[in-house]
């Protein structure tokens, strides 16, 4: 069973266009599987945050140095752009991204789409085995700690729901609970 936690906010559509679910988190916590296979089953976009990210960003981070805010300044440009030209097109999506600080997460609120995040919470402990079974992808392990204390989870009055994932026992687990939460309320406009 899963431990989600609805902001202060209702996750309802509010009028504020066409919703887009960001599905955020540390890495190792699954936003690429469980963002992909939701947009697949509500029948909505998908972009893969990591996508945008420039090669000297993923030469950085493979080093095993953590991305500052200007390293990140034009990534976040990409994925907010990517969300307006969505919303402007009339239908929502899904996006794959970390989402770690508030500031970016207002970033992406001020689109004009009707955003909501997922947040897959995961202890640190958990997202390291994670990331220790992965293959080829340019995140080390080592930027992990750098994660962590980057990240600034869900706040009460923000819109979206947390889940709690470290229990999980499979991808299908915590997308049938991403479904649940998003069908609860925040499904994107197809």
């Amino acid at each position: 069973m899963h431990a989600v936690r609805r902001s202060g906010r209702t996750v309802g559509r509010s009028g504020g266009g066409p919703r887009v679910v960001i599905v955020m988190g540390v890495s190792g916590s699954g936003k690429s599987t469980v963002g992909a296979g939701l947009a697949q089953l509500l029948g909505v976009p998908f972009l893969e945050g990591d996508d945008l990210h420039s090669a000297a960003n993923r030469a950085k981070m493979a080093s095993g140095h953590p991305l500052d805010d200007a390293d990140r300044r034009p990534w976040l440009e990409a994925i907010t752009e990517w969300i307006r030209a969505t919303a402007s097109g009339g239908h929502g999506g899904v996006v794959a991204c970390s989402a770690l600080r508030r500031a970016y997460r207002d970033r992406f609120r001020r689109t004009g789409a009707d955003v909501r995040f997922l947040y897959l919470a995961l202890d640190r402990e958990v997202a390291e085995q994670r990331m220790a079974r992965r293959k080829g992808h340019f995140m080390p392990p080592a930027l992990l700690d750098s994660q962590y204390a980057t990240l600034d989870p869900l706040h009460a009055d923000e819109p979206g729901v947390t889940i709690d994932i470290n229990d999980s026992e499979s991808t299908a687990e915590v997308l049938a609970a991403a479904v649940r939460a998003v069908r609860d309320g925040s499904a994107p406009d197809r």
